[in-house]
């Protein structure tokens, strides 16, 4: 579950990103963030993923409280989240299976977890046949189920996904989101971040509108401020 309340945050030159930001993602939901550039919701992002810190309010990402998070409680936190970015972040001289790898080594996976867990999230994503290719023999939008299927690695409660379709045409955007929908439906929390009006709209999900730092729109169906 994700729980933001009343959270006000300051950057140390003086920008308010988020001002009284109220929030609720329960367990298994599906949610778009949209918003204006400049609304908040990249700083709604880094303060899920434990990047940042909120500087006032509260905020509650799967039983882990980031207003009063130890340290060494951030990678338990990230496990419980996967992330999903616009620009894949893969490592271009590493075929899929070894960026895969090295993403589950980085978390301390044995290599009995390595070997029954790649082949599984792969095959979710439909990359079974793809795993010795290299990121630049890969098509964008299978580089982005790569990314998808990083994200799922470690089994997270909660995927968040920033603008995952923002590099991809019509026709890929709608195939990842589709995918991304599926994966909902198997009990995880998504979160979409994304500008993208089409494909907001042809879901026909919860729908949650930013601007200057607080929630203006909060309803399911089509990409629109309502005040």
């Amino acid at each position: 579950m994700i729980r933001m309340l009343d959270v006000v945050k300051e950057y140390p030159n003086g920008t308010r990103a988020l001002n009284g930001l109220t929030l609720e993602l329960g367990d298994g939901e599906f949610a778009f963030l949209v918003g204006p550039s400049g609304s908040g919701k990249s700083t709604v992002i880094k303060l899920l993923t434990g990047e940042i810190m909120p500087t006032g309010g509260r905020v509650m990402v799967n039983g882990f409280s980031l207003s009063n998070i130890k340290e060494w409680q951030i990678p338990h936190l990230r496990r419980t989240v996967g992330v999903i970015f616009q620009d894949f972040r893969l490592i271009n001289n590493k075929n899929v299976w070894d960026n895969m790898v090295f993403a589950m080594r980085a978390v301390g996976a044995s290599p009995k977890e390595i070997q029954k867990r790649i082949p599984y999230v792969l095959d979710l994503v439909g990359l079974e046949n793809k795993s010795r290719r290299f990121p630049d023999e890969l098509s964008g939008g299978e580089q982005q189920r790569v990314a998808i299927a990083r994200a799922l690695l470690n089994n997270p409660s909660t995927i968040i996904a920033d603008e995952p379709t923002g590099n991809l045409d019509p026709a890929r955007s709608l195939e990842i989101m589709t995918l991304l929908g599926k994966i909902n439906e198997l009990g995880t929390t998504m979160l979409i971040v994304t500008h993208e009006r089409d494909l907001v709209d042809h879901f026909g999900k919860r729908v949650v509108m930013l601007e200057g730092g607080r929630v203006i729109s909060d309803s399911v169906g089509r990409y629109e401020v309502k005040r």
